[in-house]
């Protein structure tokens, strides 16, 4: 085992030292600590080692410097959603970011989801999402129809498998310039991840429910102006914009807007009235 010590260009001394089969080095890392009264970035000069990830580096701040540096995670292999944050201000998940995306003299900041309110650390409070999802009413299936009597067409299972693949990372939600920097928004909007979840009940050929003026007037659906920056941050490329929030405007559009489907609605509320 060999050290090599490196002038870096950002005036800091570089060490890397040649292991089996790869090498370590000192790496920069800049972490946002405080809780909901207030904080700021802190600076740690960390061993960062050959295919790592920032929750690996991040744990090693921990367990090295800063043994009470909150942070949530749970399965490490990008599964459960539990450890975004935002890295270099775009969000991510600690566990998916490969150290080796970074260049060994850059300076890398980690920093909890700005849409939601800090609890501590890198630890948001996400309730809202779980608040905004018990608005969503739940699949209504005809009456009659027993559970094991469902028959569905295969495409119709794979478009509402696609939303299923949603993990709650809640990192679209954090992206969504609708309540990222708008707190006021948030009771009236629901947000890409529950978008997706009203298009897959909509897409449903068994639900009988529409939930299409509760997605205008309640939730929100006209705040968004398709940007895509959602469907970019999602780590199960989920096609959000396209696939969901697309297609469920344009199903808006043709119940209130489209004249004979207006007609047909019209006569139905009379008769049901």
């Amino acid at each position: 085992m060999t050290a090599i010590e490196d002038r870096a260009p950002t005036g800091r001394t570089e060490v890397e030292v040649e292991v089996e089969g790869g090498t370590s080095y000192q790496g920069a890392f800049r972490i946002w600590r405080g809780n909901a009264s207030g904080g700021a970035l802190v600076d740690f000069e960390v061993e960062v080692n050959e295919g790592e990830v920032v929750l690996d580096v991040v744990f090693r701040v921990q367990a090295t410097q800063a043994g009470d540096l909150a942070v949530r995670w749970n399965c490490k292999a990008g599964k459960c959603g539990s450890c975004s944050a935002e890295i270099n201000g775009r969000p991510r998940l600690m566990c998916m970011t490969r150290m080796d995306t970074f260049g060994r003299d850059e300076t890398i900041t980690v920093t909890p989801m700005r849409a939601f309110p800090v609890i501590r650390d890198l630890v948001t409070d996400v309730s809202f999402n779980y608040e905004k999802a018990k608005e969503v009413q739940a699949f209504t299936p005809p009456a009659g129809l027993e559970p094991g009597e469902y028959r569905m067409q295969q495409v119709d299972v794979e478009r509402g498998q696609e939303f299923r693949k949603c993990i709650e990372c809640f990192m679209c939600q954090d992206i969504c310039h609708v309540i990222r920097d708008h707190e006021e928004n948030k009771p009236a909007f629901a947000g890409p991840r529950l978008f997706i979840r009203y298009a897959e009940l909509d897409m449903h050929p068994y639900d009988t429910v529409d939930r299409r003026d509760g997605l205008v007037q309640e939730q929100g659906l006209g705040f968004c102006n398709i940007t895509k920056c959602c469907t970019e941050v999602c780590p199960e490329h989920i096609k959000i914009t396209d696939n969901a929030i697309i297609p469920m405007k344009e199903r808006v559009v043709d119940q209130r807007y489209d004249p004979l489907a207006f007609l047909f609605k019209r006569r139905k509320d009379y008769q049901e009235g």
